[in-house]
């Protein structure tokens, strides 16, 4: 998940989010917290939780959060940022920018995101932005992903969609 905005754009996460963290092996998170409480909460429900700071995230945050996380999954290696500039050349830029990546979870834009890259050395780099699950802005729902990974692979991504409150 990526730009929670919590408690700004709503004073939790739905209850279908909290039940996927609950269900995670782990949680990522790509910036856009605003309060620690969220950040305390998910450490606290989580089993593993993989997070950065955005540029919405203040000195607190950011003293808890790196600006860029890497981790190694069941052989596949991510990286989590919360910005990557403009949707124009993000693939070619990303690539460049994350050579060691095989994933790269991103935020800030709100908006989903999944493609794919070829990085310098000739492999593949997916880009994965899971939107927002409490802040559509113009999305017609709100949104997280869930991902399998296994063997060294990254298997089935889906996006989830919540209907926008009323």
């Amino acid at each position: 998940m990526s730009d929670t905005h919590i408690p700004v754009r709503a004073k939790d996460l739905p209850a279908s989010v909290w039940a996927a963290v609950d269900a995670a092996d782990v949680v990522v998170h790509a910036g856009d917290w605003v309060s620690m409480d969220l950040l305390d909460a998910l450490e606290a429900r989580a089993q593993r939780l993989v997070g950065v700071h955005g540029n919405n995230d203040g000195s607190a945050l950011r003293a808890r959060l790196p600006e860029v996380a890497r981790v190694e999954l069941a052989g596949v290696r991510f990286a989590v940022v919360h910005e990557t500039g403009a949707a124009t050349g993000r693939e070619r830029r990303c690539a460049a920018a994350y050579p060691d990546a095989d994933v790269l979870v991103f935020g800030h834009s709100h908006i989903p995101w999944d493609t794919t890259a070829t990085r310098p050395d000739g492999g593949e780099l997916r880009l994965l932005n899971p939107g927002s699950p409490t802040d559509r802005r113009r999305q017609p729902t709100f949104t997280w992903m869930t991902a399998d990974v296994a063997d060294g692979r990254l298997g089935q991504v889906e996006l989830h969609h919540l209907s926008p409150r009323v």
